[in-house]
């Protein structure tokens, strides 16, 4: 295969997981992703700023997550985040820092 029909595909499974979490799955809470997965939305959104700031690109973090989420981070919590466990949250201060914070 050659490189360019493999970054053509690579994007492609990118934009259906981005389908997937946006459109598909906007039950899965980032928070449950995080804590199962070790990354959530939030991570694409902030792997996608990376990857335009090393092209010379300028973005910061608000907006790398609207172009991911396809809308602002509060209009995304106002319709699809609930409230998450305490329990949850003990898990997502643990999988964020192996997961983000050491790495980021």
């Amino acid at each position: 295969m050659d490189q360019q029909t493999e970054i053509e595909l690579q994007a492609a499974a990118f934009r259906r997981l981005q389908k997937h979490l946006m459109e598909d799955r906007t039950d899965v809470q980032n928070i449950d992703m995080m804590n199962l997965a070790g990354f959530c939305r939030n991570c694409l959104a902030r792997w996608y700023q990376e990857a335009a700031n090393d092209k010379g690109i300028e973005m910061d973090k608000n907006t790398a997550r609207e172009v991911f989420y396809g809308m602002t981070m509060d209009e995304w919590k106002a319709n699809y985040q609930t409230e998450a466990s305490a329990e949850k949250q003990a898990a997502f201060k643990v999988a964020f820092e192996e997961n983000v914070h050491k790495k980021g």
